[in-house]
C-alpha cells in the first residue's frame, strides 16, 4: 500500500509530506502567474519551463493569478529551501520564505505535470493536468551536490549548462567543478597565461584500460591532441547560469599534487630540473608543486583570480594523492621542513594547506579539501570531503569541522553499474549499483547529535578518465544521481527503494525527453 501511495506522484526526490486531494488543476493558455517582487524571477522561470511544450506564454504579474507564487515568512521554519505547494482544481499556490524554496516548488510542479512538458516544441493533444495535492517539503541536508571532472576530459560549455539544469531538476544545489589536473588545466588565469596555452593540451590519451605494467612502454596512446579550457567570460556565464537555478559552483584547483599540467606550463613550480609534459595516462603522478614561498604566492595569485570568478563561500584545493617522493629527494624541500620546524613531509603538506586556508579565510571564504588534508594536521577552518571511506569524515566531525560525505563505496559514479563488467562500457573499476547508492546513509552512527550536525551533506563524483564525452558522463551519472538526490533531500524514514523504482519509471521518461543518455534499468 505504501509503495502504491508514494508512486501516485512520480516526484524525485520524494517530498517530505504529501497529502492527496480530489481532482486536478488544468493549465490553460489563459493562466496568469502572480508573483511578488521577491519571487518574480521564479515566476518567469516557471513560464519559461512550460512555454515550449504547451505553447502557452504565461504572463507574470504582481496581481492575482491562477498560479500564485509569494513569500511567506511563516515558512521560515522550513529553512531557505523549503516550500509549501497546494494544488486544487481552482489553482496552484506556492509559498516559501525565500526564492530558493519557491524554485524547488517549481521543480516539483514540473514533475507533477505530464512528462511531455519537458519537450522543447509544442505538443498537441495533451491535457496539462496537475493532481490535487498539498506538499510541504524541505531538504534534509544543506550540501546536495554533484562533481564533474573536466581535467581528464574537457567538457563543452553547453554540456556543463545541461548538467547544471539536471542538477536543478533534482533539487541539487552544489556543482563541484574540477578544473585542474595532471592531464589538463582548464581555467584561464590572466596573470599566468601558459597555464592554458600549454597546460590545457596534452599530446595524446591512453587507449583502453590502464594496466599496471612493469614496463610502461606497453601502454598505447591515441596520438591525438586533447584539450580546451574555459575563458573567464565562460566561467562568469556558467556561474550566473547556475546561480539563476540556486546552484553554487564550487571550483577545485588542485594542490600540491595532481599538478603536472601546471608544472609543464611553469617548470619552476616543480622540484626537479626535468621537463615534464601534460599527463597522457591516468593514475597518480609523482610530480608535486614545490613548497617554496614563490610557489605558494603563485597559487595564491591563481586563487585571487578564482575568487573574483566564483562568489560562493567554498573553494576546493584538492590535497589528495600528493606523492611526496620528490619532496623526500629535494634538498630544498628538506631544508623547508627544517626551517619551519616540521616533523616530515606530511606536516609540510599541512603547512601548504594551512597557508591556503589562511589566505581564503582572510578573503571571507572556506577551504575544502579531500580527506588527505587531515594528514599532518587539519587546517583550522577546513571543510573535509571524506572519500576514502567514512573514517576521515568521522575524525573531522569529531574535531568540530564541517564534512561532506563522499565515500567511494556509495558516491563514485565512475564505478561500474553491473557486476557483469563485460556488458558495460569501460570504467575505472569497482561496482556501485543503483540500490547501493539509494541505500546510503551519510551520517555515521558513531557520531553524537552535535557531531552529526557537522555533516553538511553528500555529493556524487564523476571522474572522467573513462568518460571521454558528455554521453558517457550521462550514462555513468543517471539514474544513480537521481537516487543520490533523494538521499540528500528526503528524510531517512521517508525513503523506500521500491517506491523510488516505481517513480523512476516515469522519471526516466523525463530524462529521455531531455536527451539524457541514462543507463536503462
Amino acid at each position: 500500500m505504501i509503495v502504491l501511495l508514494l508512486a501516485q506522484i512520480a516526484v524525485i526526490p520524494q517530498p517530505v509530506n504529501v497529502a492527496y486531494g480530489s481532482g486536478a488543476f488544468v493549465l490553460t493558455a489563459g493562466a496568469v502567474i502572480a508573483a511578488d517582487a521577491a519571487m518574480r524571477d521564479v515566476g518567469y522561470a516557471l513560464a519559461d519551463y512550460v512555454a515550449p511544450a504547451t505553447g502557452y506564454r504565461l504572463p507574470v504579474r504582481a496581481s492575482a493569478g491562477v498560479i500564485s507564487i509569494r513569500t511567506d515568512t511563516s515558512l521560515a521554519r522550513l529553512g531557505d529551501e523549503g516550500y509549501r505547494l497546494v494544488v486544487t482544481p481552482a489553482g496552484v499556490t506556492i509559498r516559501a520564505a525565500k526564492p530558493a524554496g519557491a524554485f524547488y516548488a517549481v521543480q516539483t510542479l514540473r514533475q507533477l505535470l505530464p512528462v511531455e512538458v519537458f519537450r522543447e516544441a509544442k505538443v498537441d493533444g495533451v491535457a496539462w493536468t496537475v493532481p490535487a495535492v498539498v506538499i510541504e517539503d524541505a531538504p534534509r541536508f544543506s550540501w546536495r551536490g554533484a562533481h564533474l571532472d573536466c581535467g581528464r576530459h574537457f567538457m563543452p560549455k553547453a554540456f556543463v549548462k545541461k548538467y547544471i539544469d539536471l542538477l536543478a531538476l533534482h533539487k541539487l544545489n552544489r556543482f563541484h567543478w574540477h578544473l585542474t589536473e595532471d592531464q589538463g588545466w582548464r581555467l584561464e588565469i590572466k596573470k599566468y597565461p601558459r597555464l592554458t596555452q600549454i597546460g590545457s593540451w596534452r599530446n595524446g590519451t591512453l587507449i583502453g584500460r590502464q594496466r599496471g605494467y612493469a614496463d610502461s612502454s606497453q601502454w598505447r596512446f591515441d596520438g591525438q591532441r586533447h584539450g580546451g579550457f574555459y575563458t573567464q567570460d565562460d566561467v562568469r556565464e556558467i556561474v550566473a547560469y547556475a546561480a539563476a537555478r540556486f546552484i553554487t559552483v564550487v571550483p577545485e584547483i588542485e594542490m600540491p599534487g595532481h599538478a603536472q599540467a601546471a608544472i609543464a606550463a611553469y617548470p619552476e613550480l616543480g622540484n626537479t630540473a626535468d621537463t615534464v609534459g601534460v599527463g597522457m595516462r591516468w593514475g597518480v603522478y609523482s610530480h608535486i608543486l614545490n613548497p617554496e614561498e614563490s610557489t605558494i604566492r603563485f597559487m595564491q595569485d591563481v586563487l585571487t583570480e578564482v575568487l573574483a570568478l566564483f562568489p560562493g563561500r567554498y573553494v576546493h584545493i584538492g590535497g589528495d594523492e600528493a606523492v611526496k617522493v620528490e619532496w623526500q629527494a629535494s634538498p630544498r624541500a628538506q631544508a623547508r621542513i627544517r626551517e619551519l620546524g616540521l616533523k616530515d613531509e606530511h606536516e609540510l603538506q599541512s603547512y601548504v594547506i594551512r597557508r591556503m586556508d589562511e589566505f581564503l579565510t582572510a578573503h571571507g571564504r572556506s577551504l575544502v579539501g579531500w580527506d588527505e588534508i587531515l594528514e599532518g594536521g587539519l587546517a583550522p577552518n577546513a571543510v573535509v570531503m571524506s572519500w576514502r571511506g567514512t573514517e576521515g569524515g568521522i575524525a573531522a566531525a569529531q574535531a568540530d569541522h564541517d564534512v561532506v560525505m563522499t565515500p567511494t563505496s556509495h558516491t563514485y559514479f565512475d564505478y561500474y553499474q553491473s557486476a557483469d563488467t563485460a556488458a558495460e562500457p569501460i570504467a575505472i573499476g569497482g561496482f556501485l549499483p543503483l540500490d547501493t547508492v539509494y541505500g546510503y546513509e551519510p551520517v555515521p552512527a558513531v557520531l553524537t547529535p552535535a557531531q552529526a550536525r557537522r555533516i553538511l551533506g553528500t555529493q556524487a563524483q564523476l571522474w572522467t578518465e573513462y568518460m571521454p564525452n558528455p554521453r558517457k558522463v550521462e550514462y555513468m551519472a543517471f539514474p544513480r544521481l537521481s537516487a543520490l538526490a533523494e538521499v540528500a533531500w528526503t528524510p531517512r524514514d521517508r525513503k523506500n527503494f521500491a517506491a523510488f523504482t516505481e517513480r523512476l519509471r516515469t522519471h526516466l521518461g523525463r530524462l529521455a525527453i531531455l536527451d539524457v543518455n541514462y543507463r536503462p534499468q
